[in-house]
């Protein structure tokens, strides 16, 4: 995909600030909810990421569009667990704002990086 390494790629790179700005959020969460919500939340975060690196590094443009549909998926969790978590009072609106602003971005870059796989191939 041009680059060396998924480190290369702004769509990991905005998911890495993403998992640090949902961990910075789950920090304010009540303790009752350390390994509930805020446990969800935070694996969710984390397997963006980690399924855009696993992906990238297979080297082969099918696994990589797999890998990016996955990080999709986790992303759709991620919007669904920010939800609950505003209703429940746990976030505020500005925060539950910002993750979804955040998380539109990279599912608009997931979305053009599959795309852009699926022509190369």
């Amino acid at each position: 995909m041009g680059s060396r390494s998924y480190k290369d790629l702004v769509v990991w790179q905005k998911s890495i600030a993403l998992c640090k700005l949902v961990y910075l959020t789950c920090e304010a969460f009540p303790k009752s909810e350390l390994y509930g919500l805020a446990s969800q939340m935070k694996r969710a975060a984390v397997s963006v990421a980690s399924n855009i690196a696993e992906g990238q590094a297979r080297q082969h443009l099918g696994e990589f569009r797999q890998f990016l549909a996955v990080a999709n998926g986790s992303l759709a969790e991620l919007d669904t667990q920010r939800i609950i978590a505003e209703e429940l009072g746990l976030i505020d609106h500005k925060r539950s704002l910002e993750l979804d602003e955040v998380i539109t971005e990279i599912r608009k870059m997931l979305y053009a990086l599959s795309a852009k796989a699926l022509a190369a191939h």
